[in-house]
């Protein structure tokens, strides 16, 4: 695809809770860890280049979690990219542990949020964290309890915004009558599209939605019409994250990769425009009805 300006800030911008500006294509730092999201990078001069590129790149949005690795991703963070450019926004999450590689068990509890949260202020080498995300709700631990143990840490100082992720509808308002959201981080893609009617609820309430997986975990590939490939002269993810920011003004997809290449490819996309008739298109593929 012929771009004539690699930069997400073609993707345009959003607020997060009103008070911080970013760019509506971030970058997902999960894969710049080991196998099984579990140790080092299994190739870190290529992860130092990412995180480098992305830069460059005018991505001012990158999210991550204190389980990637565990801490690994945090760290390697703060390594390449500290001190912060001013603009750049870092969103992290909280509540989970992590016993080995690929295995990952809830723990929501107001000790392990706070200790999670002093973990992740020092990883980073932060005073404050931009956006907090809760992992998952814990099943174990009202929910209430989860989000009011996050406003308090805010109240102290330690949280900027509040975020919640893998979450229902139910949740999203629970937690809002306790404190401000301004985030929801939920699986969904072009392929996969179970979480539409949050991407809705979360537009009608200025939340941004934080779509994980968003290339649907390689499953849109044959999913997108040649033709519209052929046009835009892009590949099937590129057009599937160009489906996305058309999606929805509060959309925020955060592709990761751990290769340079794949981030530039990622990055053109956001020069991508689908027409109206494109968009009504893919949207009503047969292939993906029972997603829907």
């Amino acid at each position: 695809m012929a771009v004539k300006q690699l930069s997400a800030g073609v993707s345009g911008s959003l607020s997060l809770g009103g008070e911080l500006s970013v760019h509506r294509l971030g970058f997902g730092a999960m894969r710049i860890t080991g196998e099984g999201i579990w140790g080092p990078p299994k190739n870190r001069a290529e992860a130092i280049a990412v995180l480098r590129r992305m830069a460059e790149l005018d991505v001012n949005f990158i999210d991550t979690a204190d389980s990637y690795g565990p801490g690994v991703s945090e760290e390697l963070i703060a390594e390449v990219l500290s001190p912060y450019p001013k603009n750049l926004v870092i969103a992290t999450k909280a509540g989970w542990n992590r016993p080995g590689p690929g295995q990952w068990t809830h723990d929501a509890t107001s000790a392990h949020l706070r200790s999670a949260v002093e973990g992740s202020l020092r990883r980073l080498r932060i005073e404050r964290i931009d956006l907090l995300q809760l992992h998952a709700p814990d099943h174990l631990v009202p929910f209430e309890d989860s989000v009011a143990t996050l406003a308090r840490l805010k109240n102290e100082g330690k949280i900027r915004l509040i975020g919640l992720s893998n979450v229902t509808q139910e949740h999203i308002a629970r937690a809002r009558r306790i404190t401000p959201i301004a985030s929801v981080q939920n699986r969904y893609s072009f392929a996969d599209r179970e979480w539409d009617y949050v991407v809705d609820y979360c537009e009608r309430n200025g939340l941004a939605f934080i779509p994980w997986f968003p290339l649907g975990a390689g499953r849109v590939a044959g999913q997108i019409p040649d033709r519209i490939v052929q046009t835009h002269v892009a590949t099937p993810f590129q057009i599937a994250i160009a489906w996305l920011l058309k999606r929805s003004p509060v959309m925020l997809p955060i592709p990761g990769t751990s290769s340079v290449k794949h981030l530039e490819e990622n990055v053109a996309a956001a020069a991508l425009k689908l027409t109206d008739e494109e968009f009504q298109t893919l949207s009503q593929a047969p292939e993906l009805a029972a997603s829907r």
